[in-house]
C-alpha cells in the first residue's frame, strides 16, 4: 500500500481531486453570486437558479469531493487540519441551505463564507499532500 501511495500516478490524481474541489468551490461562488444579480435583473431567471433541489445537488457533490479528497489527505499525510477546515466549510454551506431564500442575503452570504472556507480546506490539503 506504501508503493501505491508515494507512486507519481497517485499523487498526480491526487491533487487532482483538491483542484477539482477548489474548482466546484469557486463554481459554487459564481453561482452564488449570478443567482444574486439574476434574481435582482428577472424574478423568472434567478427563481431557476434559487431551486433549493438545485443547491441540495450541489452541496451533495461537494460533501462527496470533500469526503474524498480531505479523507483521502488524512491517510496520506497524516494531518487533521484540513478536513478538519473543510468541514466546517462543509458545515456552514449544509446550515445555509437551512435559510430562508430572501431574508436580507443571510443564505447566500453563509454560501459563500462556507464555499471559501472549503476551498481553504481543500488548498490545505493540497500544499499539505505536496
Amino acid at each position: 500500500m506504501t508503493a501505491l501511495v508515494s507512486s507519481p500516478a497517485y499523487r498526480w490524481i491526487e491533487q487532482r481531486f483538491d483542484n477539482m474541489a477548489i474548482g466546484l468551490s469557486g463554481l459554487c461562488v459564481v453561482h452564488c453570486i449570478a443567482s444574486s444579480i439574476f434574481l435582482a435583473l428577472a424574478a423568472s431567471a434567478g427563481g431557476l437558479l434559487l431551486n433549493p433541489l438545485f443547491h441540495e445537488i450541489g452541496l451533495t457533490i461537494a460533501i462527496g469531493f470533500g469526503v474524498i479528497a480531505l479523507g483521502r489527505g488524512i491517510f496520506t499525510h497524516g494531518y487533521m487540519m484540513p478536513a478538519v477546515v473543510g468541514s466546517a466549510g462543509l458545515g456552514m454551506m449544509a446550515g445555509a441551505i437551512s435559510l430562508p431564500h430572501d431574508v436580507n442575503g443571510l443564505e447566500t452570504v453563509w454560501t459563500l463564507i462556507g464555499v471559501a472556507t472549503l476551498a481553504l480546506g481543500h488548498d490545505l490539503n493540497r500544499r499539505a499532500a505536496a
